[in-house]
């Protein structure tokens, strides 16, 4: 049977993958955050999963405001980086696994979830730059360490899913990935976050207090992290806040909500700014 063995929660913010592109990571402003995921790049080294379920959100690339699914996993055989108005970044194809995602959209239908599912698609920063932290910086024609299957969510167009739907998806996912008759070890990432605001009055809000106490809760209470209402996301954490919904899907997937044993934190990461968000990281191995 597949598994899953860890979880990897992490912000997408575009000027990352703008610095990593235009190689600008020894910059003063940009050496404390690449150095945050020093431990992490040496992790995953040690840590390749034969697959990774990448949860992030589109924008406006695959997807445009005449069709916005709530929940979209691609099955594809690959996926083209994206051009988001400035050419496709220079970054390896992402290769799918075709079989897993498959099975994966049959059992959580089943399960009484609708996804829609993507038979192409291209790819955006907001899967790309988290490849990009964990795995260091491929050339195109190179390759990511392993298979990737994107899934997307909606956290652009209101209204955008509870965090209590994400957190019981991600259990659902569990049960897929672990019904899979293949002996696979899977990673599951929740891309996006932390506090930041991108338009009106508060732009640029940054929450360092609210953001680590939101960490803490996601590592040792995530049922009640899930019960985080919308409206503290947006007072909070801004606007753009509510990207972290998508963490509680990789939360709900770890063996602990099921009844295992506690997760254990590989590496915590917290940094402002990046641009004008604030950059969260976190990395728990199931036991």
């Amino acid at each position: 049977m597949a598994r899953i063995t860890a979880s990897v929660y992490t912000s997408h913010v575009p000027a990352i993958g703008a610095a990593l592109d235009m190689g600008k990571t020894t910059e003063p402003y940009w050496v404390p955050l690449f150095a945050g995921y020093e431990p992490s790049k040496q992790w995953m080294k040690d840590n390749t999963p034969d697959v990774i379920f990448l949860v992030y959100n589109d924008h406006a690339t695959a997807f445009s405001l005449e069709m916005i699914p709530t929940f979209a996993i691609g099955t594809a055989a690959s996926f083209t980086p994206a051009d988001e108005g400035y050419g496709p970044r220079p970054v390896p194809q992402v290769i799918g696994h075709p079989e897993l995602a498959a099975h994966i959209a049959q059992s959580v239908i089943q399960d009484d979830f609708d996804l829609t599912i993507v038979n192409k698609m291209d790819v955006d920063h907001g899967l790309t730059v988290p490849l990009n932290l964990m795995c260091g910086s491929p050339g195109p024609d190179d390759a990511w360490p392993c298979p990737v299957i994107p899934f997307a969510v909606n956290v652009v167009q209101y209204p955008v899913p509870s965090g209590r739907r994400c957190f019981a998806l991600g259990q659902a996912i569990r049960r897929a990935v672990e019904s899979y008759d293949e002996p696979l070890k899977v990673q599951i990432w929740g891309t996006g976050g932390m506090s930041h605001q991108l338009q009106g009055p508060r732009a640029g809000l940054i929450n360092r207090e609210w953001d680590n106490a939101w960490l803490d809760k996601l590592i040792a209470d995530p049922k009640a992290c899930s019960e985080t209402p919308h409206i503290d996301y947006v007072r909070e954490a801004g606007s753009e806040g509510i990207e972290l919904v998508m963490w509680l899907i990789a939360r709900g997937a770890m063996a602990d909500v099921a009844g295992g044993a506690k997760p254990t934190v590989r590496h915590r990461f917290y940094h402002v700014p990046a641009s004008n968000t604030a950059v969260g990281h976190l990395i728990l191995e199931n036991n």
